[in-house]
């Protein structure tokens, strides 16, 4: 992970990895415990944290009969690691990173909002590339090593947004059109299969497949949603997918 001089990087999703200043930190923190209160802090900037706030995020509902001198060794041991500029405070803490920094999980969501700014004004070539980059960070799995209730919520939020990220992807790449019609057909296809009742995936991979000629497939997708909608919801597909099946048969 190499970032210009000055700079950070973080890295919660996949492989953990910080470098702060151009210097790599992440092997100098003290365990689990210390990346997750690393990793709480960086997404909790730039507000400061209390340490009953700490213990919660660390411990949850089970936390050590000393907790609070248990969390005084980590926050020690992190403060080591990563310098007492970046870890700053007494009883209530707060991590300063220095600038620029890049946090993965930030990225993510600043890139999918960006991503659908550029959607909404009709700016293909920047929502592909902009859907690209949330996606690429949004699969990978946040702090794989814990369950803790904060961690499942950011897994939640991520996997929200990677849904979205693959949703404003497959609809760039329609109306780019050309060779970027079969990454439409990818990207709705693998939507469906994190979001198989988002009935925008089934109406982009009928528009990605009728696009590319293959239109018998299309309506055997119109076919496949209004079954699933049948038997799940008891509801039929909303007026945009009927339209377009409509289309398609004309």
């Amino acid at each position: 992970m190499t970032v210009e001089a000055g700079s950070s990087r973080v890295q919660l999703c996949g492989a953990f990895a910080v470098e702060l200043g151009g210097r790599r930190v992440d092997q100098a923190l003290p365990g689990r415990q210390g990346r997750l209160l690393f990793a709480f802090l960086a997404l909790s900037r730039p507000q400061r944290v209390t340490r009953d706030a700490l213990v919660g995020a660390l411990w949850a509902d089970s936390p050590p009969a000393a907790a609070a001198a248990a969390l005084n060794v980590i926050v020690s041991k992190v403060r080591a690691a990563v310098g007492r500029e970046a870890l700053r405070g007494r009883t209530d803490l707060s991590l300063i990173l220095p600038e620029p920094a890049h946090v993965d999980v930030e990225t993510a969501l600043s890139s999918l909002h960006a991503a659908e700014s550029a959607l909404a004004r009709r700016d293909w070539r920047r929502a592909w590339t902009l859907a690209l980059t949330a996606q690429f960070v949004a699969r990978r799995r946040f702090l794989p090593e814990s369950d803790a209730v904060w961690v499942e919520s950011w897994r939640r939020r991520l996997a929200e947004a990677y849904a979205n990220g693959l949703e404003c992807y497959a609809a760039a790449c329609l109306e780019l059109g050309g060779p970027e019609l079969p990454g439409a057909e990818r990207a709705a296809r693998e939507l469906l299969e994190v979001a198989p009742l988002r009935e925008t995936a089934h109406l982009l991979l009928m528009r990605a497949l009728a696009a590319r000629g293959n239109v018998a497939e299309a309506l055997a997708a119109y076919e496949k949603l209004r079954t699933l909608l049948r038997e799940e919801l008891g509801v039929d597909p909303c007026r945009a997918a009927q339209d377009t099946y409509a289309d398609l048969l004309a």
